[in-house]
């Protein structure tokens, strides 16, 4: 078709559209949507490919205006976040609204916390952090929180998986902190560490890398935590900890096991 063609075939649609009454916004609008609704097919098609995994069998796919909308079921929160950052990366997507349920097991709160504590206690052991990192995690009608301050972005990541990938965990809110890059900070934690578990009486909490006097060091400032067999390792620890130079405060939240604080 030549560019006089062109040129008719415009004029007579713009006439066209004069004599019925139909003004040219209605028609540009019409035309874009219908452009829209037809570039919603390869999306669908694009993200169902994605999708193509036993993990997502229970997921279904619909887009509108670029936007996709994920349902249906998977077995653990992190397929469901898995799916949602596969959907975001397909070409032509302009969001993803995720209303994925995580199905699986069901496990009461109480359980399912003592379990990941438990899980979360001897991770990244060997990897020489254990011991400066000192996260909480609390837990209401499957949603999991993780606070406390980790020691680097790897630890953090880590935790995070480990959670995600838990049956019966339904969602995960992250409120961790990752405590600044120092290299004054780790010259600290590296000395607590000797000064702490170099005290004959306390040495015994590094036997277990999972049960830790966790020594949490933010520019400068020192907090002990986790449980100790009695008092007097409380105040040991404490008078250890103040002991290193460069620190500027100490805060000692070690509990005593047994003690009425605790219960």
């Amino acid at each position: 078709m030549n560019v006089r063609t062109k040129t008719a075939v415009s004029m007579w649609v713009f006439a066209v559209l004069i004599a019925v009454g139909m003004p040219l916004c209605a028609y540009a609008q019409a035309t874009s949507a219908g452009a829209a609704s037809v570039s919603d097919a390869p999306i669908q098609t694009d993200v169902l490919k994605t999708l193509d995994n036993k993990r997502y069998k229970d997921v279904k796919v619909a887009v509108q205006d670029g936007v996709v909308k994920l349902t249906g079921t998977v077995p653990l929160y992190a397929d469901k976040e898995d799916a949602d950052k596969r959907a975001h990366h397909r070409r032509g997507v302009k969001g993803v609204e995720n209303l994925i349920e995580v199905g699986g097991p069901v496990v009461e709160d109480v359980t399912l916390r003592d379990k990941l504590a438990e899980k979360l206690a001897y991770d990244r052991v060997g990897y020489g952090t254990t011991a400066f990192n000192a996260l909480t995690i609390s837990v209401q009608n499957g949603s999991v929180t993780l606070g406390g301050v980790a020691y680097g972005p790897m630890d953090k990541d880590s935790a995070l998986s480990l959670v995600s990938n838990y049956p019966g965990v339904k969602d995960v809110i992250d409120n961790i902190e990752v405590a600044p890059t120092s290299p004054m900070d780790d010259r600290i934690r590296l000395a607590e560490a000797r000064a702490i578990y170099g005290a004959p009486q306390l040495n015994k909490y590094a036997i277990d890398p999972a049960k830790p006097i966790r020594i949490t060091v933010v520019n400068g400032n020192v907090t002990l935590s986790g449980v100790v067999d009695n008092q007097a390792d409380k105040d040991v620890a404490n008078i250890r900890a103040n002991g290193v130079s460069g620190v500027f405060k100490v805060i000692n939240n070690l509990q005593v096991a047994g003690s009425p604080a605790e219960k």
